[in-house]
């Protein structure tokens, strides 16, 4: 629960930073009709999202699912002349239906989701080839005696490593896939430096979920460009920009055992008996460390940062993530120095002029 906090902070901080920065605040939309009102007219949109839960839970695959949602979808647009894929004029007559058929919603849709679907299934094809020639040479079972090989026993590395693992695995495969072959090639190494056994798995499912917005072939933002128009790679970019701070959180709970206390294990196995002290303390150092991360990699906190303040904010970030006190202390005492930057000096125009 925990890590999906901190994931979802990381995310928030970035998006908000950026509203901040670019004065998103300041921009008027015409505001056409209230959220309740178009739920109150269109409801039958959502069905399609229902329906390819219903469809699974009554035992079809998951490709059929969606086929089948697909036709609710198609059906349910009838339920307003408005929103039909196909002109009511059609069924009454009216016009060539030649010109009815080609002209239409569901003509449009069709072009649409085929142009949308050619950028995501070159991303896959790619994909595919570097998880089969991993998976068929045989490589793959190797990582775990490569990785310590490598990391000669350091913890960190050894860390690293498994990240990039789980990263290059993920790239083409489903979460779920990736974390099952991951499990079995990566986490033993981790295992062998004495990190426990929970903490590994969750190390590698975590990076397993972030495979989806990872480039070079992030999946989920291939698909969401598809469906917004944007340019693919570009929004790739930009997600894996926003998801960055969250990328550190998993080091947390493998490199010091305090870190546990983020997936709400204390000094004790127990949950009833565990230390809620260190976990709420870890929780805020992580919470700290996130937004400093935030801030760096934005130049921005309490207005735009100078790259002294940014450099300190990374520093920072960083420090908070590696759960040692000493670690702790010199990020704490570095983003208060960056916080009374921002509060007491005045920021400079690029000729050096203060900002008024």
């Amino acid at each position: 629960m925990i890590p999906t906090l901190l994931f979802y902070l990381a995310l928030f901080l970035m998006v908000e930073i950026d509203a901040r920065r670019y004065g998103m605040g300041n921009v008027a939309f015409d505001k056409v009709d209230t959220v309740w009102n178009l739920s109150k007219r269109y409801w039958f949109h959502f069905l399609s999202l229902i329906s390819i839960v219903v469809f699974m839970l009554w035992g079809f695959s998951p490709v059929l699912s969606v086929f089948w949602a697909t036709a609710v979808a198609f059906a349910t647009s009838f339920l307003r002349p408005e929103t039909a894929l196909i002109s009511y004029d059609l069924f009454r007559g009216k016009g060539s239906a030649k010109d009815h058929l080609l002209n239409s919603g569901f003509a449009k849709a069709m072009e649409g989701g085929a142009l949308g679907m050619l950028s995501v299934g070159a991303t896959c094809a790619g994909a595919g080839i570097i998880v089969g020639v991993v998976t068929l040479t045989g490589l793959g079972l190797k990582f775990s005696t490569i990785v310590i090989d490598y990391a000669a026993g350091s913890l960190l590395l050894t860390a690293l490593f498994t990240s990039l693992v789980v990263w290059i695995v993920g790239l083409a495969v489903p979460v779920t896939a990736s974390y099952i072959i991951c499990a079995v090639i990566a986490a033993p190494a981790l295992i062998k430096l004495g990190v426990p056994d929970f903490a590994a798995h969750m190390f590698i499912f975590y990076y397993a979920v972030l495979s989806e917005v990872s480039p070079p072939t992030a999946l989920s933002p291939f698909a969401a460009a598809a469906i917004t128009g944007g340019d693919p790679y570009k929004t790739t970019l930009q997600c894996w920009k926003y998801t960055v701070p969250a990328f550190l959180v998993p080091f947390m709970f493998v490199l010091d055992p305090s870190g546990q206390g983020l997936l709400l294990m204390g000094s004790m196995k127990a949950l009833a008996a565990a230390n809620w002290f260190s976990i709420a303390e870890v929780t805020l150092t992580a919470a700290v460390g996130i937004a400093a991360l935030a801030g760096g990699f934005q130049g921005w906190v309490l207005r735009r940062a100078t790259m002294l303040e940014r450099c300190m904010l990374i520093a920072a970030g960083f420090a908070l993530v590696y759960p040692t006190a000493t670690a702790d202390v010199v990020g704490f005492v570095l983003v208060a120095a960056v916080l009374a930057m921002q509060w007491w000096m005045p920021a400079r125009k690029p000729g050096g002029a203060p900002l008024r």
